[in-house]
């Protein structure tokens, strides 16, 4: 198995919480470290850290220029091309992203605002630290 078959450190670590999920529902309950180590082995390597190591900090599936990605800006679902990718720190990725279609960024009935064009930083389960007013992350990539 190379590390592009391999899955990101996200992805990786969301495998051990839906294992520890699954093993709890039938009365079996491990850490999330075990869990962790449980994953690394399901794909062949020693330990976590030696999986960790293999993948490395490379960016999601699609975080390259040229890529496709969608989710959700300001709650509004999109498809979109990156433009531009950066990592601004291990696992944090701020990406330049042309909407296929524009978003209206305002709420008001009697205004509006459309962009085409968003940049935004998500970390490593592909949500923006900044929320709107409801709580919810303003930029979601999924992963």
């Amino acid at each position: 198995m190379t590390a592009n078959d391999l899955p990101t450190i996200a992805g990786a670590k969301a495998q051990a919480v839906r294992l520890r999920e699954g093993l709890a529902a039938n009365g079996t309950t491990i850490s999330h470290a075990q869990a962790l180590e449980l994953v690394a082995h399901q794909l062949g390597y020693r330990d976590w850290n030696s999986l960790h190591a293999a993948i490395g900090n490379r960016p999601p599936e699609g975080f390259t220029p040229g890529g496709r990605v969608q989710g959700h800006y300001l709650s509004q679902p999109f498809a979109a091309t990156v433009r531009a990718v950066e990592m601004v720190r291990p696992g944090w990725f701020r990406l330049e992203l042309d909407l296929d279609e524009a978003v209206d960024v305002v709420t008001f009935d009697s205004f509006s605002n459309f962009r085409k064009r968003v940049t935004g930083t998500v970390g490593p389960y592909g949500a923006s630290r900044e929320r709107t007013s409801d709580g919810r992350p303003q930029l979601e990539i999924e992963i």
